[in-house]
């Protein structure tokens, strides 16, 4: 279980607050307009910010003064953070060795999850041959081999077309989530979260909401959530 404990976040005018329990082994969708903090929650869950005051805490232990690599997590960028001079097998293989001196089983691990996210024969290839879904693909990939037991996922898919977005989402849900990972994912189309997503947390007006089941929030939107759709 993640919770956030009367956590306030402030970068310069910036203010939000969170006050909530993210849904363990299950996904959580952040929604809410543009500039409103979904990816400054994020990063402060990453340890990337620090907060004002309140604490994060993972299976009610305090998280909060932990660097980002001791939390027990990993973060997918929109734009995938694929190193361009390594080849996609050093990429993914960074989850194992930052020094990236892996040996026979290590390459056979990275193998392994290349072929589970459809990149079978993508080893020696570098990041500029690959299309922006398959990029997504091999970040998904690094992922999956860090094996942490939650997962943040800041819009990695936001750039793709309708029919790739779809089936990373359905990718992240098979390879993460059905394993029973933490899943807190950052969207902008409520599309996104109503395929994947068990739980939303409506992020607007300088505060993370609550999470709501998802069919009863978008069955019964809060006016917060209508202003919000209304202008997309």
């Amino acid at each position: 279980m993640m919770t956030c404990d009367s956590l306030e976040l402030r970068q310069g005018s910036f203010v939000l607050h969170a006050d909530l329990q993210f849904l363990a082994s299950g996904v959580t969708a952040l929604i809410g307009p543009s500039g409103s903090g979904k990816s400054t929650l994020l990063a402060a869950l990453a340890g990337f910010l620090d907060p004002k005051s309140g604490r994060v805490l993972w299976e009610w232990q305090d998280i909060t003064s932990k660097p980002p690599g001791a939390r027990p997590m990993s973060i997918l960028f929109q734009d995938n953070n694929l190193f361009p001079h390594l080849t996609i097998g050093q990429n993914v293989g960074l989850a194992l060795r930052p020094g990236l001196r892996l040996s026979a089983e290590q390459q056979n691990q990275v193998s392994d999850v290349l072929a589970r996210v459809g990149l079978v024969g993508f080893y020696d290839r570098k990041p500029a041959a690959l299309s922006g879904g398959q990029q997504s693909r091999a970040a998904l990939a690094r992922v999956l081999l860090r094996d942490r037991p939650v997962v943040l996922l800041d819009e990695p898919i936001a750039a793709l077309g309708p029919g790739l977005k779809d089936e990373m989402l359905d990718l992240v849900q098979e390879q993460l989530s059905a394993k029973g990972r933490t899943l807190v994912m950052v969207t902008h189309d409520p599309a996104d979260a109503k395929r994947v997503a068990d739980e939303v947390v409506l992020v607007a007006a300088a505060q993370a909401h609550a999470p709501v089941v998802t069919h009863d929030l978008f069955a019964d939107p809060p006016d917060a959530l209508v202003d919000y759709l209304g202008k997309g």
